[in-house]
């Protein structure tokens, strides 16, 4: 079966879409599917206003109905909402494709942050969007219960996994600040909801692991955290080790691959009660939850690591990728 994905997220971000999809195409040959990507690198394009790293192409509906034919897939897989989305939608129409849609980002919570836009009205929109996919994919029960309640239809759920053998516990501990050590790994945005671990009265320290627009005035604010900028590989994966609870702030995230990360490498997780945290811990005993954050935080540190370890074990890239490609089989033939 070939299988396209037109996406507007791709390299050089390092975002839960991009790398799950990339992991999706790692494990595609298992599942007898060769997938191609119609992303971004294929067009001009421009940074997108306050989130320069997503990159909106400028391309026209034929370009990309013609692009799609050249393919000549079995079937068309839309990731994304953006530029190149909203064509390939209009491409599938024009041809009578049958496609799915995958539902990664709460965009319109991130974009009311930013802009004095009604949440309702981005809703509105991404109804529309999604409404003409066989199915639209989901990546937890709380986020389709929530979904479902605003009026979203054809839901089917696809997980996420973790590479379990770079994400490990170490004895090594390659973050010499006192402890216990408490770490946040993702972008620094407003949307991340960052302030709300950054200004907890913890003991030790509080380490920050990744890049955005609001960490120079974080940096500033909190001289007392720190920040390691963007890392990646095994560099991230010996950090994950070292530390003692994976705090996650954010009351946005639609999963958070960064929580199996953390789970992996045997942290326990504390967070809000919200989707992805919720999701991910479930009745696991892994992690806290609690809307008194710092609550939650020094709860977790009584987690033990061997359990978390044992629970991240148990979520895989390739029963993502199964769900994946059973969702899209199952979509493509009407069964």
């Amino acid at each position: 079966m070939r299988v396209l994905v037109v996406t507007d997220a791709w390299r050089p971000q390092i975002n839960g879409v991009v790398r799950s999809l990339e992991h999706m195409a790692d494990q595609a040959p298992s599942f007898g599917v060769e997938m191609t990507f119609l992303t971004p690198e294929r067009f001009r394009s421009f940074p997108m206003p306050t989130y320069p790293e997503i990159r909106l192409s400028l391309t026209r509906p034929d370009t990309v109905e013609r692009m799609i034919a050249e393919a000549t897939p079995d079937h068309v897989h839309i990731a994304t909402e953006g530029p190149l989305g909203l064509t390939a939608r209009l491409a599938c129409r024009r041809q009578g494709r049958v496609f799915t849609t995958s539902y990664h980002t709460r965009f319109p919570e991130y974009l009311s942050a930013r802009l004095p836009v009604p949440e309702e009205w981005s809703y509105r929109a991404l109804r529309w969007f999604h409404r003409e996919a066989r199915v639209m994919m989901v990546s937890t029960p709380s986020l389709e219960r929530e979904l479902s309640a605003r009026g979203f239809r054809n839901i089917v759920r696809w997980t996420r996994g973790v590479d379990t053998t770079l994400f490990r516990p170490r004895h090594e501990r390659v973050v010499d600040f006192p402890g216990p050590i408490f770490l946040y790994v993702g972008r620094i945005a407003v949307e991340k909801n960052l302030e709300a671990f950054l200004s907890l009265d913890l003991p030790g320290t509080k380490v920050v692991v990744g890049d955005g627009p609001a960490r120079q005035e974080l940096e500033r604010q909190h001289v007392g955290v720190r920040f390691l900028g963007s890392l990646a590989g095994e560099d991230l994966a010996r950090v994950y080790s070292s530390a003692d609870v994976f705090v996650f702030p954010s009351l946005t995230d639609t999963f958070g691959i960064v929580l199996l990360e953390a789970l992996a490498s045997g942290l326990p997780i504390a967070g809000f009660p919200v989707t992805g945290p919720v999701d991910v811990i479930n009745s696991s005993g892994c992690g806290v939850v609690d809307e008194d954050l710092r609550k939650a935080a020094l709860a977790a540190l009584d987690v033990p690591r061997d359990l978390c370890r044992a629970y991240g074990e148990t979520f895989t890239w390739r029963e993502s990728a199964r769900q994946f490609f059973s969702n899209i089989q199952a979509a493509h033939t009407g069964a």
